[in-house]
């Protein structure tokens, strides 16, 4: 019986270790992460800028069609075809986007501008790249590189032409690279009285021939350039057609010039090589009375037969000036419109209206009582009246 009693047990405890050996245990499942998935943004490229549109530039017209004055960008020329405007270096403050949208503005009138660029130096200063790549970009239409380099004096910067030739060589290739088709203009030449002054215009042509040999020797390095293939700045200041129409230097300036150039001056081929950047009059210290009268009837004579001639011959021209100005202590009476930029009578000793020409142009007559009006007509193929020189003298 005690024997029965102990297997009991026995097999109680071990029914009782086998129960906790064999349960089955539950255990607890990590609770799983909630996540809410975002939309994935759709990529998108930083904005750039608006290119500016590619310029569009006038054509080239023929050397005969280059006729023009000093730019005024306040009050713009009506009828007059191209202007001559001033770089920085010259005067003013015409650069950069100045520069381009003052461009941009006479070319939505429809007209042409060569920009001068004076020199601002006379040594190796003159190299700097940096302006003449700004005034290239303002997408002229001719540009003169330097003015009067010639001239040696107080109110003139002479540059050696060895000097000179690296410079327009520099100045030239800054042009091309943004218009390659648009003439690039050797300076000016000072003003010398034609078919009178031939030591001092041989002079201008041996300072050519120096600079054609720096430029094949040190800045080309045995090239080729020659002057006479180029188109060089002339600047005229004569009391031309007056007190008679047999006084007129420009015309044989052109002949001068167009026997070095190797041309026939009747051939019209001289505009290719030569331009009139300043036709203007002369006053002082040139054999002429200075009083009111003689002052206005040599200014208005030297428009007219200055304008004559170079159309006449084909060659580039623009007269000298828009406005009178004052210079080095003297008044010049030499613009078509006064100080103060209000349009000049055509004899500027009188009233507007006193003298009138009467004009012959393929639309019909056209009566002129201005100087400004005068240039527009003349330029645009009108012709004047046969008495025009009585009129205007009277």
């Amino acid at each position: 019986m005690l024997l029965l009693t102990v297997v009991l047990l026995a097999s109680v405890v071990l029914a009782s270790c086998g129960s906790q050996n064999t349960a089955t245990t539950t255990k607890k499942q990590p609770a799983v992460a909630t996540h809410t998935p975002k939309p994935t943004p759709t990529p998108t490229q930083d904005p750039k800028p608006t290119p500016d549109p590619t310029p569009t530039y006038p054509p080239v017209v023929s050397p005969a069609s280059t006729l023009g004055i000093v730019a005024d960008s306040q009050h713009p020329f009506t009828g007059i075809p191209w202007v001559r405007l001033g770089y920085k270096t010259c005067f003013g403050n015409t650069q950069g986007q100045v520069l381009k949208d003052t461009i941009a503005m006479f070319h939505s009138r429809g007209v042409r501008v060569m920009l001068s660029l004076c020199q601002w130096a006379t040594d190796k200063r003159l190299y700097n790249t940096n302006i003449m790549n700004d005034a290239a970009q303002g997408g002229a239409d001719a540009v003169q590189c330097g003015n009067e380099q010639m001239k040696a004096g107080r109110y003139n910067s002479y540059v050696p032409p060895a000097i000179f030739a690296r410079f327009f060589y520099l100045c030239q290739r800054a042009v091309h690279l943004i218009r390659p088709e648009v003439p690039v203009i050797i300076g000016a030449m000072d003003p010398q009285v034609g078919g009178t002054d031939y030591g001092p215009l041989y002079g201008q042509v041996g300072y050519l021939k120096y600079m054609q040999y720096s430029m094949n020797t040190s800045v080309l390095n045995h090239g080729n350039w020659n002057w006479r293939s180029q188109a060089v700045g002339l600047i005229d200041s004569w009391h031309n057609g007056y007190p008679s129409p047999a006084v007129n230097s420009l015309y044989y300036l052109f002949l001068f010039w167009a026997q070095q150039f190797g041309v026939d001056v009747n051939s019209g081929a001289l505009g290719k090589h030569l331009w009139v950047i300043e036709g203007t009059g002369c006053i002082f210290g040139c054999g002429i009375a200075t009083d009111g009268y003689s002052v206005a009837v040599s200014h208005i004579m030297t428009l007219i037969t200055d304008v004559q001639t170079s159309m006449r011959y084909k060659v580039p021209f623009f007269y000298f000036s828009a406005r009178d100005f004052h210079s080095q202590g003297t008044y010049w009476p030499m613009g078509v419109r006064d100080g103060n930029d209000h349009p000049k009578p055509l004899r500027q000793d009188l009233w507007m209206g006193a003298r009138t020409l009467a004009m012959s142009c393929s639309s019909g007559n056209v009566t002129v009582s201005s100087q400004e009006q005068l240039l527009a007509k003349m330029y645009s193929g009108c012709s004047l009246p046969g008495s025009y020189i009585g009129i205007l003298q009277s």
